[in-house]
């Protein structure tokens, strides 16, 4: 697995307006993109910083992942993204040989006509680690 940096760092945040106007008229930053990922119940925003994406993240449903993150720990960072060059199944796969606790054995669509997997936080001290790569 090669990973070549980090693609993007997703905050959590209850009102995705809300949140893009503080990035915009306190940072000084510029949302390039929404996106709904429907498969997700999640609703994107994206902030381009170097080479580093910001990624706020509001949930389209009670019963979505970022609800339930915000409910148990409060608006924040929910996780890191990490991109890996040419192989994102092996990297899982590699992971899943070793013993790794993953939330997805297989990639799936994610924001940004990437895929994406999730490795759970119990293997990662206490991150949500994402990993990802273009879609082929």
């Amino acid at each position: 697995m090669e990973i070549t940096h980090i693609e993007h760092i997703g905050i959590a945040v209850e009102n995705l307006q809300e949140a893009i106007k503080f990035y915009e008229n306190v940072l000084g930053l510029k949302c390039y993109a929404i996106e709904e990922v429907k498969d997700q119940k999640v609703k994107t925003a994206f902030f381009l910083v170097g080479q580093t994406k910001i990624e706020l993240l509001e949930s389209t449903s009670e019963d979505g992942p970022i609800n339930k993150f915000i409910k148990k720990k409060g608006e924040g960072i929910h996780h890191i993204a990490f991109y890996v060059k040419d192989g994102l199944q092996q990297a899982l796969d590699q992971m899943n040989s070793k013993g790794i606790q993953l939330v997805d054995n297989q990639p799936r669509k994610g924001a940004e006509n990437m895929n994406i997997a999730f490795i759970h936080p119990k293997s990662t001290n206490g991150v949500l680690i994402e990993l990802c790569e273009d879609k082929s």
